[in-house]
């Protein structure tokens, strides 16, 4: 989570960052830091959903920097939450924090927030790129350093967690990582940076022994202290720092460089926490003394900070064909080794073991039930999946359950020990701690007990009006009785056809698409049925608008597999003009029009469904291709076309001379729209027939303007909705 203040006083002070001039080396990347760091000071869209294709070309950008450079990278990213639960009140206030930017984006104000499908484009553009990556089981700072220290390389990143870790390659800030002015003669090309160690820190402090920085991580971010202790303990240190700081002639001036140089009159971290011991008057001194008690909670905390000597994640990058240590527990190896590709979501492993769920704030109308809401069965049969097991799964589960509510443990995955205050238990299997709080260990161990059919429910954590609540979901087994220790074994028609059955979709509908793009149409349908309000007809063109435009970007690509269309063979001189006629209608920079925010609200439905599809079918081990999601979807291009088109022009007007984009068009256009109106009415619509769930609705069209956008095929385009609706308006008639 990084420590409060020591970005910006290390930053500030020039003496800690030695200029470099970076190649010919391996460098650990943190994924998730890069990721955000190159979305957000790029400028690129985020009140539109994102623009996920001019993200891609960003990072293949980056990476082709680095190889210019003969710099090998390694991706390590962060998987689910923190199972100790330090972390989940500062994760909730993030999201509370994301909601009211989400809010403020959709209103034209300032705001920051990341599109839900970023990581996932991140993810796919790395393997599509042969860059090698790993996902950690929850946050992967540790392992990164772990990584960094065995291979005696850097690590970029923005994480002030690395200031404190002692790594003998340094850490890069990504601040300072000029990776877009490359400097040297072409065989020799190199990457100005700075680099930070933890020597040049601790000399500045007169040699401070570089052991107490953790101690002042842990007091300045004070995840392991309580609220009401770190109120006490701040103030009292803050006496204490500044008056020994003023005696040494040097007058601290933050509160970081006070802790700094108070620690720098210890000799080692046990003087200085029996100092904290005697400043909050407790009995028994040291990290020695009462369980539980502060000096216990600051030493645990430490150790987060203790490097182990060999990394259980240098063996996976040489070519380890097992997942690390830590994606076993509660997984079969199947999915150990796709979560440990990236290839299963931080969601799917946050309800297996953490039976929760953070769902990613979406810039939408924030009157309207949440954009997550439309895609709660599909979720929902994710938790029935993970949560439908074999009896000896459910047995081996009680035992390490009953385990961690008698609070026992293997020891600390991290290197030495200590107590974590609070009434944690900690369970440890291959090194990597797995902690739950005792409450939560005894009722998983009741639930379990009661067998397969006891009713299970998952938290889910989600909009609703401008807070971050919480709504308990109940999970109901599939009907195909798929288990999740025997999937790998389960053929793929199968498992084809659970995801196809939670879609409501049939196989045979989806024969006229290329198969890479059935999950996307299948997904496509079933927004259409669930969305609130119905989207409509010309924000359905112009979300297939979208889709063309992304697979003739993606065919003029270098590394593009051609895939066998129900078309012609195109003529690339007249489809690249189409793309470019395409593009023009992008929302531009600058422009003064206000985001149409029921447009913003339906794709943002509709980004939710995929998301949601997409961890399904990653869980059933991708019965249906991954979509090349940075081509899928364009935010700001789908809202100029849904512009263009409301101004009462035709979509095939846009077209023209294509042969192949007008067919494609036509085919998921087509696709879309018959298996949507084939299909009957899901159950989550009944269920919002019954919590009165039309508002907002205003006929086929959802209110909008330019009903004849579709040209020739708009009669039959507005039937087929007609079809759609019957059943619904005549219910709230």
């Amino acid at each position: 989570m990084g420590v409060q203040g020591l970005t910006t006083y290390v930053e500030g002070n020039r003496n800690f960052l030695q200029d470099v001039k970076f190649r010919d080396s391996r460098l650990v990347i943190d994924g998730c830091s890069l990721y955000f760091r190159l979305y957000f000071s790029h400028g690129l869209d985020q009140q539109h959903g994102g623009d996920f294709d001019a993200f891609a070309c960003l990072l293949t950008q980056f990476f082709s920097a680095l190889a210019a450079c003969n710099i090998q990278p390694y991706v390590v990213l962060d998987g689910g939450i923190d199972p100790s639960e330090k972390k989940f009140p500062t994760l909730r206030q993030r999201l509370q924090s994301k909601i009211k930017d989400a809010d403020s984006l959709s209103r034209g104000r300032n705001g920051s927030v990341l599109p839900i499908l970023t990581r996932d484009v991140f993810i796919q553009v790395l393997i599509q790129r042969g860059v090698p990556l790993v996902q950690c089981p929850a946050e992967a700072d540790w392992e990164i350093a772990c990584l960094a220290h065995q291979w005696n390389c850097p690590v970029l990143t923005n994480d002030s967690d690395f200031y404190i870790f002692d790594l003998p390659g340094g850490y890069l800030p990504l601040h300072f990582f000029q990776w877009t002015d490359l400097n040297g003669k072409a065989s020799h090309r190199y990457i100005s940076a700075r680099c930070y160690t933890t020597d040049g820190l601790c000399r500045w402090f007169g040699g401070m022994n570089q052991e107490l920085l953790p101690l002042c991580a842990v007091l300045a971010g004070n995840d392991y202290v309580t609220p009401k202790d770190a109120q006490t303990l701040l103030g009292l240190l803050d006496a204490s720092a500044f008056k020994r700081g003023g005696g040494r002639g040097r007058a601290p001036t933050s509160r970081i460089e006070g802790f700094l140089l108070w620690l720098s009159s210890f000799s080692n971290p046990v003087e200085a926490l029996e100092e904290v011991s005697r400043l909050m008057g407790e009995e028994g001194g040291s990290c020695r003394g009462k369980k539980g008690g502060l000096s216990s909670q600051l030493w645990a905390g430490m150790q987060e900070y203790h490097i182990t000597p060999q990394s259980c994640l240098a063996r996976w990058f040489s070519g380890g064909k097992e997942a690390p240590g830590g994606w076993t527990s509660g997984l079969p190896e199947c999915l150990s080794l796709a979560a440990a590709q990236g290839l299963l979501a931080p969601l799917v492993v946050d309800a297996l073991v953490m039976r929760r769920v953070l769902l990613i704030p979406q810039v939408e109308n924030s009157k309207l039930a949440s954009s997550h809401c439309s895609a709660s069965a599909i979720r929902q049969a994710v938790y029935g999946l993970l949560l439908h097991r074999g009896q000896d799964v459910q047995a081996r589960d009680m035992r390490i359950q009953e385990n961690i509510s008698q609070g026992t443990r293997g020891g600390r995955g991290r290197g030495g020990s200590g107590q974590i205050g609070g009434g944690q238990g900690i369970f440890t299997q291959q090194g990597v701690n797995i902690g739950f709080s005792i409450e939560q260990a005894a009722g998983a161990a009741t639930m379990l007990s009661q067998g397969s059919s006891a009713l299970m429910s998952i938290e889910e954590y989600d909009r609703v009006d401008l807070n971050f609540k919480k709504n308990n979901v109940e999970v109901h087994p599939l009907r195909t009785p798929l288990r999740l220790d025997t999937l790998g074994q389960a053929p793929v028609a199968v498992r084809l056809g659970v995801l196809l059955e939670v879609l409501k979709m049939k196989e045979s509908a989806l024969a006229p698409v290329a198969f890479h793009l059935r999950l996307a149409v299948a997904v496509t349908a079933f927004w259409l049925r669930e969305a609130m309000p119905t989207p409509s007809q010309l924000q359905l063109q112009a979300l297939v608008l979208g889709m063309v435009y992304g697979e003739l970007s993606w065919n003029n690509q270098p590394e593009a597999t051609h895939y066998q269309h129900a078309v012609p063979q195109p003529n690339w001189a007249a489809e690249s003009k189409v793309c470019a006629e395409l593009d023009r209608q992008r929302v531009r920079t600058g422009e003064r029009r206000g985001l149409d925010v029921g447009a913003a609200h339906s794709f943002s439905q509709w980004q939710a469904c995929l998301w949601s599809a997409q961890c399904l079918n990653q869980l059933l081990l991708l019965p249906l291709p991954q979509h090349h999601l940075s081509w899928l979807y364009s935010g700001t291009l789908v809202h100029g076309l849904l512009r263009y088109l409301k101004g009462g022009r035709a979509a095939e007007s846009l077209l023209a001379g294509g042969s192949f984009s007008r067919q494609l068009y036509s085919s998921l256009l087509d696709t879309v729209r018959n298996c949507s109106s084939k299909t009957h009415p899901s159950s989550s619509a009944a269920a919002r027939r019954k919590r009165g769930g039309g508002q907002g609705r205003r006929g086929v069209g959802g209110g909008e303007r330019g009903g004849r956008g579709g040209g020739g095929g708009t009669e039959e385009i507005n039937n087929r909705f007609a079809l759609l609706m019957s059943d619904e308006e005549s219910d709230d008639n």
